[in-house]
Order: structure tokens, then C-alpha cells, then sequence
């Protein structure tokens, strides 16, 4: 079940002129270097501000992978929020906060803390098809000035499914050796050297690579046109 809150637009208005909207300030609440890439190709202006956010879950998230990726997601441009409230922010912005999971029979595989678990992830992906969940919270903050705060947020949860390749030890440890494995969740990236350990991909690429930006794009299209 997708999470959303709904605030009223803020806008100038007299007695004889229509609403008129405040410009929208996009942050993106990820350091990642292809969600960046995939939002400002885009064509969507923005700024980028990370917190540190605790991504320990607990038992009963681990057990179901669509809230877990979504409360990740949460956690991520909440922390934000919080830290551009604080600082008096005023105006209208949009927060985005994003996290990617790959899935195997029910199993999170998150980043690989060292190299021979880069290792195991591969060989269990191997000839083998897993889903990858992209979770995005999209956080809407409406300040006129400092003590008058609206907020409102959604969070969506998009899928796709990646087959592998049947992978030799070899073809692992070239992977390997090309060094991306490390911050990448199941070991691999399929923007890069990681495709050529693909057979098929089901749904957005765009997804598998981080941000699914034509959905977020058809569901917030006010982010086009942000300034």
C-alpha cells in the first residue's frame, strides 16, 4: 500500500489575478552518482543533499522487501526535511529520497561488505532471474515563512525483473576485478560492465539503475517544470 499526504498549494493571489504558484526547489535527498545522472537528463533542475540515516531493519521489515525498500526511501528524504526545516527553509520544494534492493527467492541482497561476498551474491544470481525494487518518497514541503509548515508525501514502489546469465568462476572474477561490485546492491551494476552479465531485463532499466524517472516524472509532472 502506497503511503500519501496531500498539502494545498501556496500561491500569491489579489482580487482580480488567479493563484500564481512559487517556483518548486527540487532536492535530491541521494549522493548516488546515476540517480543523479538520471534526473538531470531528465531535464529536471535540482540540488542534492544527503544525510546519514540508519538503514538497519528489523526482522519483520527484512521479511517483506516492498516495505522495506519503501521505508528506506522514507527515512532518507525525512531525514532532509528535517535538517532544511531546521535551517528555516521558506518556500515550496520537492525532497526525493530513493533506495534499490535486488531480491532473490524472498532474500534482500543489499551492498557486499567485502570481496568474496561479492562473490557469493554472483553465484547465486547466476543463470538465475531476481527482482529489483527501486522505492521513491516524494516529500512536498510548503513554507510561507518558518512557523507555517505544510508537508505531504508519497512513496511508490516500482519492479523490474533481471535474468543473469549461467556466470563461470571466471566471468565472476573478471566482474570482480573491474571494481564496481562494492557500493552496488547484489554486486553488480547494469549501467556498466555489469551488463554483459545480463540475459534479459522485465520492466524499466531505469529502475534496475536506480530511479524509475519516467514514472516519477508521469506522477509528479510538476517536477518538469521546476526551476
Amino acid at each position: 500500500m502506497e503511503n500519501e499526504q496531500h498539502i494545498q498549494p501556496i500561491g500569491a493571489t489579489s482580487e482580480n489575478a488567479a493563484p500564481v504558484a512559487p517556483a518548486l526547489d527540487v532536492v535530491l535527498a541521494s549522493g548516488s552518482p546515476r540517480r543523479k545522472q538520471l534526473l538531470a537528463d531528465a531535464g529536471v533542475k535540482f540540488a542534492v543533499r544527503v544525510s546519514e540515516v540508519d538503514e538497519a531493519l528489523d526482522a519483520d521489515q527484512l521479511a517483506d522487501p516492498h516495505e522495506a525498500v519503501k521505508k528506506l526511501a522514507e527515512r532518507k528524504a525525512g531525514a532532509v526535511v528535517q535538517e532544511v526545516l531546521a535551517e528555516g527553509y521558506t518556500g515550496m520544494a520537492a525532497i526525493l529520497g530513493a533506495d534499490t534492493m535486488v531480491v532473490l527467492d524472498g532474500e534482500i541482497f543489499g551492498k557486499p561488505a567485502s570481496l568474496s561476498h561479492a562473490k557469493h551474491m554472483l553465484r547465486r544470481l547466476s543463470g538465475r532471474t531476481h527482482e529489483v525494487l527501486t522505492a521513491v518518497s516524494v516529500w512536498m514541503v510548503a513554507a510561507p515563512d518558518p512557523e507555517q509548515v505544510s508537508l505531504g508525501f508519497r512513496t511508490f514502489v516500482d519492479a523490474a525483473r533481471v535474468t543473469f546469465r549461467d556466470l563461470s568462476d571466471e566471468e565472476i572474477a573478471d566482474y570482480l576485478r573491474k571494481g564496481e561490485s562494492f557500493d552496488k546492491a547484489g554486486a553488480y551494476a547494469v549501467q556498466g560492465a555489469g551488463a554483459d552479465l545480463v540475459a534479459r531485463v522485465e520492466g524499466d532499466l531505469d529502475t534496475v539503475i536506480g530511479l524509475p524517472v519516467n514514472r516519477l516524472l508521469r506522477e509528479f509532472p510538476d517536477l518538469k517544470t521546476s526551476c
